[in-house]
């Protein structure tokens, strides 16, 4: 064994053979994960595979401009092949691990792959939440991934062409409410940005046609919760509150859906709302394939040590939205919140570990102060708190886009985002129905692989 200078790493003899390292996930957990094993390990000593979905990494909070045309899709897909390239990228679902036998099951397009590992990374993320509500899953749409952002933007420019070329008789009165009111259900994050950037856009582009006026489109955000964007405290979520209102945005506190079909939702309260446009964004639940392990579980996600690794299951470690990680900068008896700041920070700390458990570096527990929260509310509004600190309108907004531009992960993503930022501020507003996306593939079970 050969001890370098301060600073270095400890090197054990090579192993025979590379150690396998397989990651399933490809989000901010497993991105980041692979990306530091990259650094840390030579190729005579690991090889590196993931099992995702896609070949593409999300970078989902810019969602909302994908759906205003803001965005162009790709600018916020991270090719993993371009970016990962010492790692063998595997697309699908796994279906199936074997934890004694280290293998586990992934079903792709062509059938069934066996994958077998040395080291198991799972960092599988989180779906929306649906709550088995009647119609749910069949009329509403989520705001995770391309297929569901896209098809938005394409179904609400198709609900306005439909308007405005509706008879004026009782019938098609009453369709066009229908057709041109938006219900959102969840006043967090998605929820809220999506309201306001895509309420933004709409009203900057309803006038191109003839028979509309930006103040037909009605717009109701709802919520079980007695706030808006709770995560931000009271002041800044009055704030994003009084923004939507001042726009002419519906919301709806402490009432939630109790039904849907393709033309009304039903709230709680009774409310039988006409709309055919129905937004998911009340909050998430862990990847289904957490519920397949028979691993103990806290609130449906994995039970972690505080480095990370699954108890009782050697070599195993998990991270991000399916697992509940301590958090040890505010309280260890609580898990870290679902958001993508922390899946990005475990999955450079469980790369360190894992390396760790090839004789590099040292295992260390995860620890991460919250660099704060930023919300953008479209135009030249924003809400955010970097550090603690409160910030509201033009500056929240500037920092809300320089935090995105910082946290993408490479510096080609970063010039197409900007790039497109600027052309949006000084260009027209491109108003184009591609229609990419059926309908039945954007719903919420099929666009995330439940």
């Amino acid at each position: 064994m050969r001890t370098f200078g301060r600073g270095s790493r400890t090197k054990t003899p090579l192993p025979l053979a590379p150690a396998r390292i397989v990651v399933v996930g490809g989000g901010f957990g497993g991105f980041h994960a692979l990306r530091r094993l990259q650094k840390l390990l030579e190729p005579e000593r690991v090889s590196l595979t993931l099992v995702a979905p896609t070949d593409y990494l999300l970078y989902s909070p810019l969602l909302p401009e994908v759906a205003t045309g803001v965005l162009d899709p790709r600018d916020i897909a991270v090719s993993i092949r371009q970016t990962l390239r010492r790692t063998r990228t595997v697309l699908g679902h796994v279906s199936s691990i074997d934890f004694g036998d280290h293998t586990l099951s992934v079903e792709g397009r062509d059938g069934i792959t066996e994958i077998e590992w040395d080291k198991l990374i799972l960092s599988p993320g989180s779906v929306t939440r649906q709550f088995d509500i009647p119609g749910v899953a069949e009329n509403a749409h989520g705001l995770k991934t391309l297929s569901e952002a896209t098809f938005i933007r394409n179904h609400v420019l198709a609900q306005l062409d439909v308007a405005d070329s509706l008879p004026d008789t009782p019938a098609g009165r009453a369709e066009r409410v229908e057709r041109l009111t938006v219900v959102a259900v969840g006043a967090g994050y998605t929820g809220t940005e999506f309201v306001a950037q895509m309420q933004n856009w709409v009203k900057g582009v309803a006038a191109r046609w003839a028979s509309i006026d930006p103040s037909d489109v009605q717009w109701l955000l709802v919520d079980l919760a007695p706030a808006v964007l709770p995560e931000l405290g009271e002041k800044l979520g009055k704030e994003a509150m009084d923004v939507l209102t001042a726009r002419g945005v519906e919301i709806r506190l402490e009432v939630s859906v109790a039904s849907a079909t393709a033309t009304s939702v039903t709230l709680t309260d009774g409310t039988v709302v006409p709309s055919r446009t129905l937004v998911w964004g009340a909050g998430v639940a862990p990847s289904p394939l957490i519920a397949k392990l028979d691993l103990p579980t806290e609130k449906g996600r994995l039970v972690v040590e505080p480095d990370m690794t699954v108890p009782g299951v050697p070599n195993v470690w998990a991270i991000g939205d399916a697992a509940a990680v301590p958090d040890l900068a505010l309280d260890a008896s609580k898990p870290t919140p679902p958001t993508a700041q922390h899946a990005q920070r475990q999955g450079v700390q469980v790369a360190k570990n894992v390396a760790a458990s090839l004789g590099v570096g040292e295992s260390k527990p995860y620890f991460h102060k919250d660099l704060g929260l930023v919300a953008d509310l479209g135009g030249f509004d924003g809400v955010a708190k970097p550090l603690g600190i409160p910030l509201k309108g033009p500056v929240a907004k500037f920092v809300a886009r320089s935090y995105h531009l910082y946290a993408l992960p490479t510096a080609a993503a970063r010039v197409r985002v900007a790039t497109d930022w600027l052309y949006s501020t000084v260009l027209p507003t491109r108003v184009v129905n591609l229609d990419q996306v059926r309908a039945e593939d954007a719903l919420i079970a099929k666009a995330q692989g439940q």
